[in-house]
């Protein structure tokens, strides 16, 4: 399992001009699954999201992580992250999960993440999101699990 985790000013997610998530300052993560995931790769990528220390302490160290900060997080299912890019110029697609399994996965993921974090807000399965989002840093860490 893929996340793109991203630490954020603000962020939001549309899907057909209705605003569906938004946060003040935290994390973005953009969720890849590929066919090689299981619950435990979920529960394993949940687990660095909420560990992964990627704000500044007091000597600007990044050396807090989202529960510290309390900040705010959303989660985007993102398929093309899955993608095979090794060669050519165009990206294949059979290293990414079947949907219904991708969909399970990252329902998975949510409720593990809930578990600790009740309030996170999530982009739409399948859907054409617009995301928006001021990087802070920029801060992006590429998260496998």
């Amino acid at each position: 399992m893929i996340g793109l985790l991203q630490r954020v000013k603000c962020a939001s997610v549309r899907v057909e001009g209705e605003l569906i998530a938004r946060i003040d300052h935290g994390l973005v993560v953009l969720v890849g699954v590929t066919r090689a995931d299981s619950e435990a790769s979920a529960d394993k990528l949940a687990a660095r999201l909420l560990g992964y220390r990627v704000f500044a302490d007091e000597a600007g160290r990044m050396n807090r992580n989202l529960l510290e900060v309390t900040g705010g997080l959303i989660l985007v299912p993102q398929f093309t992250l899955a993608a095979d890019t090794g060669s050519g110029t165009r990206a294949g697609f059979t290293t990414a999960a079947e949907p219904v399994r991708a969909r399970a996965l990252f329902e998975h993921l949510l409720q593990a993440v809930q578990r600790t974090l009740p309030v996170v807000q999530t982009g739409r399965f399948g859907a054409d999101m617009q995301v928006a989002l001021v990087n802070d840093g920029p801060v992006t860490f590429w998260l496998e699990a």
